[in-house]
């Protein structure tokens, strides 16, 4: 475990709030809000007041909460790319697009590749998405199925991008990352944006269950930009809580740069936890997670395997990525640290839905 004593004290300065998100994201197919879910035994178990799961398992009909950065990011870059206004509907936005050969080029570990797909079938123009292979079969099978052109490479998550980044060099090619370097910076920016729809709906989920202000929120970590938009949103001037982040003991890239006090890219290894299965931090995340986590943690694969099989027996159908917060929560409440106790109202953010994978033992 990694403690940052001053991020009590810092604040953020709300870039991640854009009005415009959650009203573009009302008007997508298949809007829906996700549930919150409350888990009494769970809190009681642990010592704490409330323990609340937001679960991501069904987003626009997929099954993590990705589509909600990849689609606003997209937006806002096909709109520049074609000289129009954010005000235009989707399909004249695709007309637009399509006329001038605009493709979208990415690179992913799973759930953001198939939302970027999703948005171009939404759009009706090409993707590109290059995968690392350590992605099974099953996955690589779902981004397909979205009307994408998937490129597995020779290579893991960061040589992924690197090919990426070449392909997107191509003309009317448009690289749509959730992931930042010196640079390429504002379309990440834009997928931290389309995130705080999730935080929006969690924030008047805990008024209406009157649970009180939130204490403490656990959220995982891949290359950082969702955790980026909890900090952001977490550490405003508005609200005071600590932010966990969390990460697989084998792809600790945040944790392992947090401790360096600068961006370190390290090798990963095989995790349940592909999604988080990353060796190096968001250019753009790491400016607010470097002062404004107040923990990061890393679980095990056999951990977040447990309490998957947990909070599968309380009915939230997640997947290895979505349990680890509650893995984390766990280490956390044993070592009695960050001020847990019977005060305490949690919120664990459940990023995808069950999926298949390799039971670790």
């Amino acid at each position: 475990m990694y403690f940052n004593p001053s991020a009590s004290s810092w604040k953020s300065d709300g870039s991640c709030v854009n009005p415009a998100v959650e009203p573009f994201h009302r008007k997508l197919p298949d809007y829906n809000t996700t549930p919150l879910v409350p888990l009494p035994d769970l809190a009681k178990e642990l010592g704490l007041g409330h323990v609340l799961l937001k679960d991501e398992s069904n987003r626009f009909g997929l099954p993590a909460f990705k589509i909600l950065g990849a689609s606003w990011a997209v937006y806002k870059a096909v709109a520049s790319e074609c000289e129009l206004p954010l005000t235009c509907a989707l399909g004249d936005l695709g007309a637009s697009a399509r006329e001038r050969g605009v493709r979208l080029i990415s690179s992913t570990e799973g759930n953001w590749g198939r939302a970027v797909a999703r948005m171009a079938k939404h759009l009706e123009i090409a993707s590109v998405i290059f995968v690392p292979e350590f992605m099974d079969r099953a996955t690589q099978d779902r981004i397909s199925r979205e009307g994408a052109k998937l490129v597995v490479v020779n290579g893991d998550y960061d040589k992924s991008i690197e090919v990426a980044r070449m392909e997107a060099e191509k003309e009317n090619s448009l690289l749509v990352m959730d992931v930042s370097w010196e640079g390429y910076e504002e379309i990440p920016q834009w997928v931290v944006e389309g995130y705080s729809t999730m935080l929006a709906e969690t924030e008047q989920q805990v008024h209406e269950l009157k649970a009180g202000l939130v204490t403490h929120a656990i959220a995982s970590v891949g290359v950082g930009s969702w955790a980026q938009a909890v900090a952001l949103h977490y550490k405003s001037e508005s609200r005071s809580a600590c932010v966990i982040a969390v990460e697989p003991d084998t792809a600790a890239c945040l944790q392992t740069s947090l401790r360096a006090g600068k961006i370190v890219p390290i090798e990963t290894r095989h995790t349940i936890m592909n999604g988080m299965n990353c060796g190096t931090v968001s250019y753009t995340a790491w400016k607010v997670l470097k002062d404004g986590v107040d923990a990061c943690v890393e679980v095990t694969d056999v951990e977040a395997h447990q309490d998957l099989q947990y909070l599968h027996v309380k009915g939230v159908k997640n997947g290895p990525c979505g349990a680890a917060p509650l893995s984390a929560l766990r280490r956390l409440t044993r070592e009695g640290k960050l001020g847990l106790g019977k005060e305490s109202i949690v919120v664990l953010f459940s990023t995808e839905g069950a999926r298949e994978y390799d039971v670790p033992t």
